[in-house]
């Protein structure tokens, strides 16, 4: 039918034409170029633009920071763009090398870059062999002032702390070795005292995503915990963030904010299967043997404690261990919400807290090197993650994403009250990351997704945007800024081509 109707449509031009005389018809029109407006910056000043953030703002890729990956910035991108429009200089404080890493008086803290080895990412020196960290915050820190005081690692309540940049704090583990560089003669100036010392005119705002995903990448295990919302002074991210945003614009500055993201949609959290483990019959037979004890003791346990409501079927059949020959079968872990049967009966104080992970479970991306090996070398029997279960730290169970959950969206409710009151230009970082994890961006030619390495948006340490994913981001805050201070970044054709930015560096840049 459709070829019928393009037949009737032809036959009509024709008889249209055969009632006329023929005229001159211009096969290759020109096609006028749409004029864009010149480019404005509207109500905001950019010329003494400050980025104050975590590693997100420093231009970490790659599990590291390095010159290459600074030079490619959120920040330092968007004060290119700036600098078109009134922006002055953006200094950096640059690392010595493009190797990554920090050494502190020729003693390495901080492991180099990670690089694309084939099959995923590995460490640089596995490619290259060994290099000397040359970024030595004991013998060559840049001076300042500093535009970029983005300080990797850094929370919300870290930004206002005095000693933060003070080398003797470090090895108490007070201090961060990426804001000893910047500190120089004051090395209790605070984050946020530099800032505020520069008189900004425009600041970018980008801090919290640390607060939830210290805990995220420990796994829950306690040892990072969230930031309390409120009602601890000095450490509660309310007060941080409201001082943070008071301090920034108490001279008239205007700025843009940026909220949380969601960190288990990040592909740290998305690689690793909860099912990878093959085995053969053999194997599975003999790990199946071991457990043997271990579920016969659940059926034990459950008729001691019938009628009790103590012990369901469901979790009784949550913990059984079960392993079959083939692919897909689950790693074994811990799971401390499980029902702690010693506690209420010492007879079953060897019936531990663990079972096989489901789809809901989250393992980090470490664990993809963990998964496999020998607790005791030499001994089969003795794989983790199989006959040795994998700890709290390597998974994140259902209700600890449901912690960072609760946090998160109590964070960008106190950003985006903070961004509303202040009259700052507000990014919905959360909203653009639940679109690269479902269905992913497509910006200009390309489009980015969440996926390690194929992705295109995140970096080989499954945390940290690529410079593709970092433009990707430059864009947003100044379509953000176009819609609060009537710039015009976007209509004026003024955002990033995204495709003009790398996806990973070679392991021969140094």
């Amino acid at each position: 039918m459709k070829n019928l109707k393009y037949i009737y449509i032809s036959l009509g031009i024709l008889a249209f034409t055969a009632c006329n005389d023929p005229i001159d018809v211009d096969l290759n029109p020109v096609v006028m170029a749409e004029e864009l407006p010149a480019l404005s910056a509207g109500s905001a000043d950019f010329s003494n633009y400050v980025a104050l953030g975590n590693s997100l703002t420093a231009g970490f890729t790659d599990g590291a920071l390095f010159q290459a990956s600074q030079t490619l910035s959120l920040p330092n991108l968007l004060s290119q763009k700036f600098s078109l429009v009134g922006g002055g200089n953006f200094v950096q404080p640059l690392t010595s090398d493009n190797f990554g890493g920090l050494a502190l008086a020729g003693t390495r803290i901080q492991d180099p870059r990670l690089v694309f080895g084939g099959a995923g990412p590995v460490p640089l020196e596995s490619v290259i062999g060994s290099v000397t960290v040359s970024t030595d915050i004991a013998l060559n820190n840049p001076t300042g002032p500093f535009n970029n005081l983005g300080v990797p690692g850094a929370k919300s309540f870290h930004l206002l702390a005095p000693g933060y940049g003070n080398i003797s704090n470090v090895q108490l583990g007070l201090a961060n070795p990426y804001f000893v560089r910047m500190t120089g003669s004051t090395p209790d100036i605070s984050v946020l005292q530099m800032a505020a010392s520069q008189a900004p005119s425009f600041f970018s705002l980008w801090i919290g995503n640390n607060d939830v995903l210290g805990y995220a990448t420990s796994g829950g295990d306690g040892t990072n915990p969230i930031t309390p919302v409120s009602g601890v002074p000095g450490v509660g991210f309310d007060g941080s963030y409201g001082a943070l945003i008071a301090t920034l614009t108490a001279g008239g500055a205007k700025g843009v904010v940026a909220n949380i993201p969601n960190v288990v949609d990040i592909p740290h959290f998305t690689t690793v299967p909860h099912n990878p483990v093959p085995l053969d019959a053999a194997t599975a037979a003999a790990v199946n043997g071991a457990y043997a004890a271990y579920n016969g003791g659940l059926q034990a346990a459950f008729a001691a404690l019938a009628g009790t409501g103590l012990l369901t079927q469901e979790e009784v059949d949550a913990r059984t261990i079960s392993f079959v020959a083939g692919a897909g079968n689950a790693v074994v872990i811990e799971d401390e919400t499980l029902t702690n049967l010693g506690a209420i009966n010492p007879a079953f104080a060897a019936l531990p807290q663990i079972r096989q992970a489901t789809a809901a479970d989250l393992l980090v991306l470490p664990a993809s090197s963990f998964i496999g090996t020998l607790a005791v070398p030499g001994n089969p029997l003795s794989v983790n993650g199989v006959a040795i279960p994998l700890a709290d730290k390597w998974v994140l169970l259902p209700s600890e994403q449901e912690e960072i959950a609760v946090a998160t969206a109590a964070f960008n409710q106190i950003i985006a009250t903070a961004a509303s009151q202040a009259g700052l230009a507000l990014v919905d970082a959360n909203s653009l990351l639940n679109q690269l994890a479902n269905g992913g961006i497509t910006s200009g030619d390309f489009t980015l997704t969440s996926n390690l390495v194929m992705g295109s948006a995140f970096s080989l340490d499954g945390v940290h945007p690529t410079a593709r994913g970092y433009s990707l981001l430059a864009n947003e805050f100044m379509k953000a800024i176009d819609v609060t201070y009537g710039s015009n970044f976007e209509a004026s054709g003024n955002l990033l081509n995204v495709g003009d930015y790398p996806t990973n560096y070679s392991p021969a840049l140094q």
